[in-house]
């Protein structure tokens, strides 16, 4: 894993109630350089994780469950039987901001424990 990651995994989301402009396109773009896998999807960020099956695709779903309430912030998530697509946006500023980035690198971090 790079540095700038886990040095994200070490970091927590502080609260957003709006009013702040969402992460500048560069910022955006420094930061899923270091992200394997993530994208960028219009204002969001998202990943596509494989499984075996549905039984392992379930435990990460609760697993990101997890982190997600520790972390007070929520990513959309689309399951499927063997594959979870999640999508992290910061809806109170309209896009991204560092808390984004900070539970994607925890959600990743889960996979290579």
């Amino acid at each position: 894993m790079n540095a700038p990651v886990c040095d994200l995994t070490n970091k927590h989301c502080k609260p957003c109630e709006g009013g702040v402009p969402p992460l500048p396109q560069e910022e955006t773009d420094r930061l899923l350089k270091d992200m394997d896998g993530w994208r960028q999807e219009g204002q969001a960020i998202a990943k596509t994780y494989r499984f075996k099956n549905y039984h392992e695709t379930m435990a990460f779903v609760n697993a990101t469950a997890w982190v997600s309430h520790r972390e007070d912030h929520h990513p959309d998530l689309e399951v499927g039987y063997n594959q979870c697509t999640v999508r992290y946006i910061t809806h109170a500023i309209g896009g991204l901001s560092e808390n984004d980035f900070i539970c994607a690198a925890k959600i990743d971090n889960l996979l290579s424990i």
